[in-house]
């Protein structure tokens, strides 16, 4: 009985190490309708896309924020009287 139970923890163990690395390649073959990562989802680190990925990051972070409207004068326009 002590023998079954140290097989069973074995095998439960390699199953575990195995896993960690089939994990990955999975995960990015299941589609997004059966539970898989959405299409807006960035790249993964350690890829050549993600080292693209965050290069387009930065440039966007750099660039100068578009002015802003007054919100008080635009929402002042938009109130029509109330009779």
């Amino acid at each position: 009985m002590i023998a079954a139970f140290a097989l069973a923890g074995l095998a439960l163990s390699g199953c575990g190490t195995i896993n960690e690395k089939i994990t990955p390649g999975v995960v990015d073959a299941i589609p997004q309708w059966a539970g898989g990562m959405p299409s807006d989802v960035p790249p993964r680190r350690g890829t050549p896309e993600y080292d693209a990925y965050m290069q387009e990051r930065e440039k966007k972070r750099l660039e100068p924020a578009p002015p802003k409207d007054d919100p008080a004068k635009a929402n002042a326009q938009s109130l029509d009287p109330v009779h």
